[in-house]
């Protein structure tokens, strides 16, 4: 499957891999000159006097050497262009399958085994075309036209010579075949020892926090013991049957050494020959040691490659069907239709139905599990709904093209991620073509203008990875000015106040009051003070809708929202008089 699937990529570079093969095949012929021409020194200039022909003989022996140096060099550059141009497509390949495949991909691949992929395999293939073809090519012209020499030299010694052959074949196919499995699991062991390098670094600070280095250290050397135990048994392997190759390689030598001598005694070969036969037993021997290696770098290769192949095979399940959506982008006017979600066998939803329209807030309250940020997912079809629909302007959003829905929501996500850019970059990601007034715009609007301010570099601060070096309160204001900057048809602020002092949040509320008119507005959280004001509230529990309404029916009813009212604020009044302005 694998050599399929390359050929697919060779074959766009095929006159620079003809021409590279070709000259690979002019250097085996041309690797013959001097063994051949040795013998002829030899009978014609050593033993018959002919010293007149020394120089020629000489200079053709250099000349030929350096001519075969030349070519050398340019079939391997040649071979070097081709492979990094083919790892070059696979690669933004790769990297192409992984934008467009969704979430239930990324829920049930760890990043250690796509990196896996995208370093290691990748690696492994361009060795494979850099090294192992023209290898391949190399030693199986050289053992060819080396035989057909040996066959002009003296039939009876080659055929000698040639029932050596199989044995070496045979333990050559052999380790071929044990060692494939082998090379299967240390590329397996390997995405392990990459998945816990990965998340230990990605999460070092709680590491710390916890004071788990040792235990980390340890499960880091039980996964590395592992891969060390994986690569040794490969190489029990290649201890098995690399020494028998290499023995029967040299039995060679010995076959010739000696009958060539007692051919020679005889009168029946030369001793030009001789040292012909011998300077050609190369050709026999250093492609039959190399078979063991040409072919344990091919089963790497197929290991590897078959790896690639399972990314680029993979299809996302959430796709455009037919784009009936005409309009640019959605206005927002919403419904949720008896939609039910299940992750896996695990019902997430029920039943949920309500409706929105533009310039209404519409408030996710309930506790944790309970299914809030599931409803906005299935919204910006990270997931399809298990059954019922959720309709955008009357139609299903399977039948609205994905840019085309996902350009007009803005998210400012629970798990904020910051890329490692300036915090202009940050939140301008979204708008990449936005104004610095814009930018500041928006920043101002999720209060974070001060803070960043305050900074020595100001918006051309560089964040950290993932937002290091900046409080959850900014990293939660920032992703909110993101989401505003895009300014959505609608806008999805999960949980993200939560990090924030209620006299801030509060002022936030306030900036964005104007901001709501148009928009379709879903406010997912867990304090009251978040949704107090929302046009109306929906209470999930259990993936259920138990309650909903304006603020103060769900405090009339006296149900679950009275229950966390209560909890959160108490019988003071006048406070929440304060809050709500």
């Amino acid at each position: 499957m694998a050599f399929k699937w390359i050929w697919g990529y060779l074959k766009n570079y095929k006159v620079k891999l003809v021409a590279a093969i070709f000259l690979v095949v002019v250097c085996s012929v041309m690797v013959m000159v001097a063994p051949y021409l040795s013998g002829v020194i030899v009978d014609k200039v050593i033993i018959n006097k002919e010293v007149n022909l020394l120089i020629p003989m000489v200079l053709i022996i250099v000349g030929f050497t350096i001519g075969r140096a030349l070519l050398r060099y340019g079939f391997i550059m040649l071979l070097e262009n081709v492979s990094q141009s083919i790892i070059f497509d696979i690669r933004g390949e790769v990297y192409n399958k992984l934008q467009k495949l969704d979430f239930d991909f990324f829920d049930k691949t760890k990043v250690g085994d796509i990196m896996a992929k995208m370093t290691g395999d990748m690696d492994a293939v361009r060795h494979f075309i850099a090294w192992v073809i023209y290898m391949a090519v190399e030693n199986g012209m050289t053992f060819i036209v080396g035989i057909i020499l040996l066959f002009t030299i003296n039939v009876k010694m080659t055929l000698l010579l040639m029932l050596i052959t199989p044995f070496i074949a045979y333990f050559a196919r052999k380790l071929s075949i044990e060692v494939k499995p082998n090379f299967t699991a240390i590329r397996n062991q390997f995405s392990k020892l990459n998945s816990v390098a990965q998340e230990n670094i990605s999460g070092n600070r709680v590491v710390k926090a916890f004071a788990k280095e040792e235990y980390e250290i340890e499960k880091f050397n039980k996964e590395n013991e592992e891969f060390k135990n994986r690569n040794l048994t490969a190489a029990k392997v290649w201890g098995k049957y690399l020494p028998i190759i290499d023995s029967l390689s040299g039995v060679l030598n010995i076959v010739l050494i000696l009958v060539g001598g007692i051919l020679v005694i005889k009168g029946e070969l030369t001793i030009g020959k001789l040292v012909t036969m011998n300077s050609l037993i190369f050709t026999i021997s250093n492609p039959l040691k190399m078979s063991g290696w040409i072919l344990n770098d091919i089963q790497k290769f197929s290991a590897s490659g078959e790896k690639i192949i399972e990314i680029l095979k993979e299809e996302p399940k959430i796709k455009n069907n037919k784009d009936l959506f005409k309009e640019e982008r959605v206005s927002g006017n919403l419904e949720y239709r008896n939609v039910s979600f299940k992750y896996g066998r695990e019902p997430i939803l029920e039943n949920i139905s309500f409706s929105v329209k533009p310039g209404q807030t519409i408030a996710i309250i309930g506790p944790t599990g309970s299914g809030k940020s599931t409803l906005i997912n299935l919204l910006c079809r990270f997931y399809d709904c298990t059954s019922g629909g959720i309709l955008v302007d009357g139609i299903d959003i399977q039948n609205v093209k994905l840019s085309k829905l996902r350009s007009s929501i803005g998210v400012a996500m629970q798990d904020i991620f910051l890329f490692s850019d300036t915090i202009e970059g940050n939140i301008a990601y979204g708008k990449p073509d936005a104004s610095f007034a814009q930018v500041k715009w928006a920043a101002e609007l999720a209060k974070a203008n001060d803070f960043i301010g305050n900074m020595e570099e100001g918006y051309n601060t560089i964040v950290g990875e993932r937002g290091v070096g900046l409080s959850g309160g900014q990293k939660q204001r920032i992703s909110l000015a993101r989401a505003l900057l895009k300014n959505p048809s609608i806008l999805v602020l999960d949980d993200t106040t939560s990090s924030l002092d209620m006299e801030t949040e509060h002022k936030i509320q306030k900036s964005l009051d104007n901001y709501y008119k148009d928009k379709t507005t879903f406010i997912i959280a867990h304090r009251i003070s978040s949704v107090m004001q929302a046009d109306k509230i929906l209470v999930l529990s259990e993936g259920r809708i138990v309650e909903r309404g304006t603020h103060n029916e769900l405090i009339e009813k006296n149900g679950y929202y009275k229950s966390v009212y209560l909890n959160q604020f108490g019988d003071f009044d006048t406070e929440i008089k304060k809050v709500v302005g």
